[in-house]
C-alpha cells in the first residue's frame, strides 16, 4: 500500500502544503520590490529588470519537490501565479506609471504589456503546474522558459552583432544565450525534480528545437510557443 511522504513537523498533508505554498508566496512577492528599489536607485534597465524577474518567476518550481503529491492539496503550488494572474488583469487595466509591476515588468512602462507576454507566462506556469504537475514536460517548459527566454534577450540585446529575422528580430549570441541557459535549467530542474526522467541527450535536443521555436516566434507570443513546443516535443522524442 502506498503512503504519503513525510511531511514538516508531521504537519497533515494540506498544512504541510500550504506551509509551502507560503514560502513560495515569499519568494515570488519579494522580487518586483527588490527590482523595483534596483530600477528606481541604480537606474536598471526595464528590459534587464524584466528578464530577471523572468527568471525568478520560472524558478518558482524549484519549490515543487516540497509539495507532497497525491493528496488535492498539491495544486497549491499554482496559487500563487493565480493570484499574480488576477493582479496582472487589474495592474494592465488600471495600474499608475509608477507601478512597481509596471516598472520591473515591462519594456517600454506601458501597462498593457502586462496583458499580454507576462500574463501568458503566468497561464503556461498554471498549466504547468496542473495538468503537467510534476511531470518532465512541464518542468521543462518551466525551466526552459525561465532561463532560455529570461537570458536571450539579455545577452542579445547588449552582445548581439550577428542579426537574423525570421518573424520578428533576433540575434545569434542571444539564441546561443538561449540554448545555454535552456540546456543548464533543463538539466538542473529535471535532476531536481523528476530524476527518474533525467536523460541529458533528450534533454540536449528539447533545449536545441526550443531555440529553434525562439528564434522564429514573433514577440509577445514567444511565452506561449516556447512552452508549447517542449511540450510537444517532449512527447515525441
Amino acid at each position: 500500500m502506498n503512503t504519503l511522504p513525510a511531511t514538516f513537523f508531521s504537519l497533515p498533508v494540506v498544512w504541510h502544503n500550504a506551509f509551502v505554498t507560503l514560502l513560495t508566496f515569499a519568494y515570488v512577492f519579494s522580487v518586483p520590490p527588490f527590482m523595483d528599489y534596483m530600477v528606481t536607485n541604480y537606474a536598471m534597465p526595464r528590459d534587464i529588470s524584466r528578464k530577471i524577474v523572468h527568471i525568478f518567476a520560472g524558478s518558482t518550481i524549484v519549490f515543487l519537490p516540497l509539495f507532497v503529491s497525491g493528496h488535492w492539496s498539491q495544486y497549491l503550488n499554482i496559487a500563487v501565479f493565480a493570484v499574480w494572474m488576477v493582479l496582472l488583469i487589474q495592474k494592465g487595466l488600471f495600474a499608475a506609471d509608477d507601478d512597481q509591476a509596471v516598472k520591473t515588468m515591462t519594456r517600454t512602462g506601458n501597462k498593457r504589456e502586462l496583458l499580454k507576454g507576462t500574463l501568458y507566462f503566468v497561464i503556461v506556469a498554471i498549466i504547468c503546474g496542473t495538468i503537467y504537475y510534476k511531470q518532465p514536460a512541464g518542468v521543462l517548459a518551466m525551466a526552459i522558459l525561465g532561463w532560455g527566454d529570461g537570458l536571450a534577450p539579455i545577452i542579445g540585446t547588449r552582445y548581439g552583432k550577428h542579426k537574423y529575422y525570421v518573424l520578428s528580430d533576433k540575434s545569434v549570441e542571444g539564441s546561443l544565450a538561449f540554448l545555454v541557459g535552456s540546456v543548464a535549467a533543463g538539466l538542473f530542474f529535471t535532476h531536481l525534480i523528476v530524476p527518474e526522467s533525467f536523460h541529458v541527450v533528450k534533454i540536449l535536443l528539447i533545449a536545441l528545437i526550443a531555440t529553434i521555436a525562439e528564434g522564429v516566434s514573433p514577440k509577445e507570443v514567444d511565452n506561449l510557443t516556447i512552452p508549447l513546443t517542449v511540450i510537444a516535443a517532449s512527447w515525441v522524442l
